[in-house]
């Protein structure tokens, strides 16, 4: 499905996803020579990137005849790609029912319900701890979402496997990316969830430029797909970073490197994005800026760094990214 124009009028919010805005952060990277390009994904109409994937999932379905006219939508999530499916349903004329792990944030789960989804919560794993997702926890939430689907007749959206998750950003966000930023891209890094983001821009990034460098950013001691050992999975970067060694999306996409961040720079470069730069990113915003800063700082001196920040800092306000005082 193409995008419209700005100036066009949208015939839902499903139609309204995408064409979000591209922003130098001039003021972070002060002093620095190079740039950092960030794409607002958390203005898309369910304020994060996986509204994309949400509605490519659901329209190629679809269009295939996998998914029928009123069947059910089940899917494990975070709480993003829930908050898409839930707008993309709500539009498309489907139930959706999120699978989420207790340990998301509390604001994730009650837009979702405000969307009309049916919300199932799946205990932690023993030793998990409250607001840290870790492996453990997802593969909870795998086992429930693989019943509910049996149990309701339901279609699975199944992020982690389905190449639809990839199409959407290699043929929609990438290539607004490479046009906004006018070519001028040296190197991309993403925080990799399921790695559909990174592989999509990836793919159309290098179509376009084949030595545009791509990295891998992940938590600092659950930096599993760089093949170093998992110290602590319970960091509290949330929506990735889930200590997989392997993940479907990833296969056969270039990785230029890999680069790791820890909680504390996520959530210290996030509050500087909110607080310099007037963007109101999650953790993974805060992850994949400082990652980028360190690469102005090294390889990419000079160079132009494109990043996405993924969602709102508004789905994180129950957490201590945004402490009271």
């Amino acid at each position: 499905m193409s995008h419209l124009g700005r100036r066009s009028v949208a015939p839902s919010a499903a139609e309204a996803i995408g064409e979000t805005p591209l922003v130098d952060l001039a003021r972070i990277t002060h002093g620095r020579s190079g740039r950092i390009l960030a794409k607002l994904e958390y203005l898309n109409p369910g304020f994060s990137k996986k509204d994309r994937i949400a509605r490519q999932i659901v329209d190629d379905a679809l269009e295939s005849g996998e998914l029928h006219p009123a069947q059910t939508v089940v899917e494990l999530t975070s709480g993003n790609t829930g908050t898409g499916l839930a707008i993309v349903c709500a539009v498309r004329g489907h139930p959706f029912v999120a699978v989420m792990s207790e340990g998301n944030s509390r604001e994730r789960t009650r837009m979702m319900r405000a969307l009309g989804a049916e919300v199932v919560l799946v205990p932690q794993a023993a030793g998990s701890q409250p607001g840290q997702v870790s492996g453990e926890d997802l593969a909870l939430v795998e086992v429930r979402a693989r019943e509910l689907t049996v149990a309701r007749g339901g279609f699975r959206a199944d992020q982690f496997v389905r190449r639809s998750a990839v199409r959407a950003h290699e043929l929609h966000t990438g290539p607004e990316l490479w046009e906004q930023a006018g070519g001028q891209v040296d190197a991309f890094c993403e925080f990799i969830g399921t790695g559909g983001t990174y592989a999509g821009i990836t793919l159309a990034l290098k179509a376009r430029r084949a030595d545009v460098r791509c990295y891998v950013v992940e938590p600092a001691d659950a930096a599993a797909l760089s093949g170093a050992p998992v110290v602590d999975p319970n960091h509290r970067i949330q929506g990735g970073g889930y200590s997989m060694t392997e993940l479907p999306l990833l296969r056969d996409v270039p990785v230029d490197g890999y680069l790791r961040v820890t909680d504390e720079e996520a959530m210290a470069v996030a509050r500087r994005l909110a607080r310099e730069e007037g963007l109101f990113g999650g953790f993974s915003s805060g992850a994949v800026v400082a990652a980028a800063l360190r690469l102005l700082d090294g390889a990419h001196s000079g160079g132009t760094i494109a990043v996405v920040l993924a969602d709102s800092g508004l789905k994180y306000l129950s957490t201590d990214l945004w402490p009271d005082d």
